[in-house]
């Protein structure tokens, strides 16, 4: 392994590789089950279920491939590029696809605690369930995991010119969506 991967989770990793060690395992899931989980609830729009569903796919998947983590990367990043993965295979699989015609209606509880006027968390859930999943993607690896345009790149596997135009778009269809807070004082 490569000095990319956190020292602690290097450790876990080597636990479980030499021995098929499931408390080693155990440690990671706990460490890192909480970012997997928000970046779902997001990708996801906030439909807890199917996100902690995803997560629990997100792990097993881990799990299972363990052994293909080269750690050229954040054991955090690969964890993240499996469970956009599995959000979008999960999409495939269903044909789903949001237009900008449809906006569902989100829960108020589904929606970032960190905001603190309710409206605006409302306003941004609606207008984020608006992109595509891969601008929501794009995004959320961006700003929400802040990762580098690279690192978000190798983890949704697509080109940085790809990443790059999904932002772009992503970030303009969220502008539209939110321009009467622009006006707001």
């Amino acid at each position: 392994m490569s000095s990319s991967a956190d020292p602690a989770d290097a450790v876990l990793i080597a636990r479980v590789l030499a021995g098929d060690d499931r408390q080693a395992f155990a440690a990671l899931v706990r460490r890192h089950q909480s970012p997997v989980r928000n970046l779902l609830r997001r990708l996801t729009a906030g439909q807890h279920a199917l996100a902690d569903d995803l997560a629990q796919e997100t792990f097993l998947q881990a799990w299972r491939k363990l052994g293909q983590f080269r750690a050229d990367a954040q054991f955090s990043t690969w964890l993240h590029r499996i469970a956009t993965n599995a959000y979008l295979q999960y999409l495939r699989a269903r044909r789903i696809e949001l237009s900008l015609d449809e906006i569902p209606a989100i829960a108020a509880d589904a929606v970032d605690d960190e905001v603190p006027d309710a409206d605006l968390q409302l306003d941004m859930a609606r207008a984020f369930a608006v992109l595509s999943p891969a601008e929501r993607a794009a995004l959320l690896q961006c700003y929400h995991l802040d990762m580098s345009h690279e690192e978000a790149a190798a983890a949704l596997r697509c080109p940085i010119g790809t990443l790059k135009s999904h932002i772009a778009r992503g970030k303009q269809k969220l502008k539209a969506c939110l321009q009467a807070w622009e006006l707001a004082p």
